[in-house]
């Protein structure tokens, strides 16, 4: 059997690190509002005649070989842990080679990492007739990340791998539910400008530690996700209505705050081409996911694309050639 799976990246436009389970239980209308790029992250699943786990990842050049699951399962330290803790876990019952590549940057802060996850979850849920749903899916993924980097993850990242568009996630006591924002996806392609400044990403917010102030009660702390929560359900309503500058003001609001909070969110290169974009047409900037590197997200002036483009180039950092991606994850069946 082989199988192809593959699924989108994410740029976050407001209310990151308020996904993180109970953070976002304690602010009123808590919400992260998020797009889904078409930069994919993409498998090949194909089934074996032998009990080998071949798994192989061609963007980080790296691979590994089991005997078999078993083999897989008594072993501590992977080279690549993220493909190898979906197979433990989905335990195919035959030998697999498992063949994947991401779009993404390394380090771009636009959730390569977690779009991957869908797409390999997706393709295994596939193989084994697990039967999860999209949203059992998410769980899981969420779940098994978790394991990995040994701290609670946020749930924002996957939404976009799921479903694409431009996403709405309400944060409730209730559960979790992704909800489809209607703006004028066509109008905001034309605003859309995406820096990568292949500078190494360093964490400019250590979520977990943030996660324990919080629950610890830092006042501090918790004023600071009120803002948050606050432009995050702003950025909702204006992108619902279509409104442009009220969009670039609060995405200049956004990372002022995260900036203020948090230094290390910013570095040189990333200040220069803020204020250079700004002057070439730029309505608002934030860096991707938790910053100090990585990716840049622009909304520009309708007829100022190139212009603000030009600026990034001349500073060193690359263009990345972005739009919404409209679909989530497909899984398509090549031969049985």
């Amino acid at each position: 059997m082989k199988i192809q799976a593959q699924a989108p990246c994410r740029v976050d436009l407001a209310g990151g690190t308020l996904d993180i389970w109970p953070l976002y239980l304690h602010h009123a209308h808590a919400v992260t509002v998020n797009f889904a790029v078409n930069k994919y992250t993409r498998c090949v699943l194909e089934t074996r005649d032998d009990a080998k786990i071949v798994l192989r990842s061609r963007d980080l050049q790296r691979e590994e070989v089991f005997e078999s699951l078993d083999a897989l399962r008594a072993t501590s330290k992977y080279k690549l842990p993220l493909l190898a803790y979906l197979v433990r876990f989905f335990a195919p019952d035959t030998g697999i080679t498992l063949d994947t590549n991401s779009e993404a940057p390394a380090g771009a802060g636009i959730s390569g990492s977690s779009s991957l996850i869908i797409t390999v979850s997706s393709a295994l849920n596939k193989l084994t007739s697990s039967g999860y749903n999209i949203e059992k899916i998410r769980e899981l993924s969420q779940n098994i990340e978790a394991q990995i980097i040994k701290v609670p993850t946020g749930c924002q990242d996957y939404y976009p791998a799921m479903y694409g568009g431009v996403s709405a996630i309400e944060l409730r006591a209730d559960g979790i539910r992704r909800r489809e924002i209607e703006c004028n996806v066509s109008e905001l392609n034309q605003r859309i400008v995406l820096a990568y400044t292949g500078e190494p990403r360093n964490s400019g917010i250590n979520n977990w530690e943030v996660t324990k102030l919080h629950i610890d009660g830092d006042k501090g702390v918790h004023k600071n996700f009120d803002k948050i929560a606050f432009i995050a359900y702003s950025m909702r309503k204006a992108l619902e209505a279509n409104d442009w500058p009220e969009v670039g003001r609060l995405l200049r609001e956004e990372w002022t705050n995260r900036r203020k909070n948090a230094p290390g969110i910013t570095t040189p290169l990333i200040d220069r081409l803020i204020e250079g974009a700004r002057k070439a047409g730029s309505l608002g900037a934030k860096v991707c996911g938790a910053g100090g590197g990585g990716c840049v997200f622009f909304l520009v002036e309708k007829d100022a694309q190139a212009r603000v483009s030009e600026v990034i180039r001349r500073e060193g950092a690359e263009v990345l050639d972005v739009a919404v991606a409209p679909q989530g994850v497909k899984v398509k069946v090549l031969s049985k």
